[in-house]
C-alpha cells in the first residue's frame, strides 16, 4: 500500500467518505501549488443582485462576481453553475472555448459548497436568465464539509440553531428573516433619531441588577473581588441621563435574564428602552404605535401582517383598555367592587391562582394582575394597550391621576403576548425609596425577582428628574411578528443552547 493510499485510509477513518474525498482534493490542489486558502482578496465588482438589476447597462461588459457553488449542470465542453452570495444567486456559463480545458476540468471537480470567483461577460441565455460567461474562474475556498441535501436542508430544529451558518445557506427563508431583522432595527433607529432622540450605551455589568423584576446572571470581578450582575434592564442608567439633562435618550442592546427558555424567551435578548423628559405614558403609547406602524410599513410595505395564520394590523391607534376592565370582560370579576386584600385572596383561592409567596401576603393588586395574566392576556390578539396597573407591581411608576390604587403604566400585547412596557416615571425620591424598601421586604419573603435598591440611582433621583415617560420594547418579539416566526430562536442568529456532550 502506497503512502498516499495509507493517508486516504486514515482520513476515511476520521471523517465521512465525502469529507475524506474533499480533503484528498485539497491535498492534490496544494501539491499542484493551487491552494485555495492562499487566496487573500477577491476584487469583486458586482453582487448577483447588482448584475441582475443593472442588466441593460452591464450587458456585454465584464464583471467579477463571487459566491458559494450551490449547483452544477452540464457535461462535456459546457457547464452551468449557480453561485450564491448574500443578495441571491447568479448563473455562471463555463465553456471550454472561453476558459480552456484545464480550467473547465478543474471546475468540474469542485464540490457544492466551494467558493469561487468568476470574471466574465454579462449576457442572457436562450431561456432569458441573466448570467456571466466565464473568462477566468478561481477556487477561493474549499468546503471540507458537505452541505445538507439541497432539497431538504437542515430540518432538525436543534441542529439548525447549532449550525446556524449551514441553516442560512440551505434555508433561504432564514436569511430573509435575519436581513429583515436588520431592517427593523434600522427603521426603529431612524424613527427615533428623526424625533431628536440620542442613542447611548449603558453598562452591561453592574453592582446590582435593577430596572426590572427578573432573576439576574451573576459573575465575579477578580480585580475588585466582588460579584457583579449582567444587566436585566437599562432603565436606571437611562433615567440618570434624563437627570443629566439629555431629555431624549434610548439604548438598544442585550439584556440578560436567568429564567426559563421557550418559544417566547431566550436568556439573552435584545431590548430598546427610551426615555423622554416632560412626557407621560400617553406620549409613550403614541410613540409605540406610531413607531411600530412606521417600521412595519418600511419593512413590509403595509401595516398588516399574517402571524401564524392570523391577520394582525399594526395601524395606529391601538386599542386601549384598563386592566380592571379587561379582567371584568374576560374573567367576569369586577375589581371595582373588591375592597380588601382578603376578598381578593378568596377569589385567588377559588380560581386556583398560584403565587411565589404565601397567599395571605398577596395583595388585591397582585391578584388583579394574576387574573389578567390567566384570563385576559390570551384574548389580546390585535395590538392592545393594557393600561393602569396596580401600584404594588409597578415600583418605578407614578400613581394614576385620580386613583392612587393604580399607576400610569401600560403594557402592549399582540397575539396574546407582551411586546412592550411603559410608565409615567416615578420621580419622587421619597416615594421611590419607600417602594424599593417594600420590594426589599418581598425579596425577604422569597421573591428573588423583586427589585434591589440602587443607591446611585437614588442619589441621581434626589438631584432631580423632571416628569418623564419611559418605554421598553422587546426587539426579538417584534421581529417575530413582522417575519411570521413561531419561535424566538428563529429570529436570533445564535440562540442560547445547552452544550453538546
Amino acid at each position: 500500500m502506497s503512502t498516499e493510499e495509507m493517508n486516504i485510509q486514515e482520513l476515511e477513518s476520521q471523517y465521512s467518505e465525502q469529507e475524506a474525498l474533499r480533503r484528498e482534493k485539497l491535498a492534490k490542489l496544494q501539491e499542484e501549488g493551487k491552494d485555495p486558502f492562499d487566496v487573500y482578496k477577491v476584487n469583486r465588482t458586482h453582487s448577483s443582485k447588482e448584475v441582475k438589476d443593472n442588466f441593460e447597462a452591464l450587458e456585454g461588459k465584464e464583471v467579477t462576481v463571487a459566491g458559494r457553488i450551490m449547483s452544477k449542470r452540464g457535461q462535456g465542453k459546457v457547464v452551468f453553475s449557480d453561485i450564491h452570495d448574500r443578495d441571491g444567486k447568479i448563473q455562471l456559463f463555463i465553456k471550454i472555448d472561453e476558459v480552456g480545458e484545464e480550467a473547465l476540468k478543474q471546475y468540474k471537480t469542485n464540490d457544492l459548497g466551494d467558493w469561487v470567483a468568476c470574471t466574465g461577460e454579462v449576457f442572457k441565455t436562450k431561456t432569458g436568465e441573466v448570467s456571466v460567461k466565464a473568462k477566468e474562474i478561481e477556487l477561493i475556498c474549499k468546503s471540507l464539509k458537505p452541505l445538507p441535501e439541497k432539497w431538504h436542508g437542515l430540518k432538525d430544529p436543534d441542529l439548525r440553531y447549532r449550525q446556524r451558518e449551514v441553516d442560512i445557506i440551505t434555508n433561504p427563508g432564514v436569511k430573509e428573516t435575519i436581513i429583515k431583522r436588520t431592517q427593523i432595527i434600522k427603521g426603529i433607529r431612524e424613527f427615533l433619531d428623526n424625533k431628536g432622540f440620542l442613542e447611548v450605551e449603558t453598562p452591561i455589568l453592574g453592582a446590582i441588577a435593577g430596572g426590572a423584576a427578573a432573576r439576574p446572571f451573576i459573575t465575579h470581578h477578580n480585580t475588585l473581588d466582588i460579584d457583579m450582575y449582567l444587566r436585566i434592564a437599562t432603565e436606571l442608567y437611562l433615567k440618570r441621563l434624563i437627570v443629566a439633562g439629555l431629555e431624549k435618550v434610548y439604548d438598544m442592546g442585550k439584556n440578560f435574564r436567568n429564567e426559563g427558555m421557550s418559544v417566547r424567551h431566550n436568556p439573552e435578548f435584545t431590548m430598546i428602552e427610551l426615555y423622554e423628559a416632560y412626557a407621560d405614558y400617553n406620549d409613550m403609547m403614541e410613540i409605540t404605535e406610531n413607531m411600530i406602524e412606521y417600521v412595519c410599513k418600511k419593512v413590509n410595505g403595509t401595516t398588516k401582517v399574517t402571524y401564524q395564520g392570523t391577520e394582525i394590523d399594526f395601524k395606529a391607534p391601538w386599542r386601549r383598555i384598563t386592566m380592571v376592565d379587561a379582567v371584568k370582560e374576560y374573567a367576569g370579576i369586577d375589581f371595582n367592587e373588591i375592597k380588601t386584600d382578603e376578598e381578593a385572596q378568596a377569589i385567588a383561592k377559588e380560581k386556583h391562582l398560584e403565587f411565589p409567596k404565601p397567599l395571605n401576603t398577596v395583595t388585591k393588586g397582585e391578584v388583579l394582575n394574576m387574573l389578567y395574566e390567566e384570563f385576559g392576556e390570551q384574548h389580546m390578539i390585535q395590538p392592545t394597550f393594557i393600561i393602569d396597573y396596580p401600584v404594588e407591581i409597578s415600583p418605578l411608576t407614578k400613581k394614576k391621576r385620580g386613583n392612587e390604587m393604580f399607576t400610569e403604566r401600560f403594557e402592549g400585547f399582540v397575539f396574546g403576548r407582551e411586546l412592550c412596557n411603559a410608565y409615567s416615571e416615578l420621580n419622587d425620591p421619597i416615594v421611590q425609596r419607600q417602594r424599593f424598601e417594600q420590594q426589599a421586604k418581598e425579596r425577604e419573603l422569597g421573591d428573588d425577582e423583586a427589585y434591589m435598591i440602587d443607591e446611585e440611582f437614588m442619589s441621581a433621583l434626589e438631584t432631580g428628574m423632571p416628569p418623564t415617560g419611559g418605554l421598553g420594547i422587546g426587539i426579538d418579539r417584534l421581529v417575530m411578528f413582522l417575519t411570521d416566526s413561531a419561535s424566538i430562536r428563529d429570529v436570533i442568529l445564535f440562540p442560547t443552547m445547552k452544550p453538546q456532550n
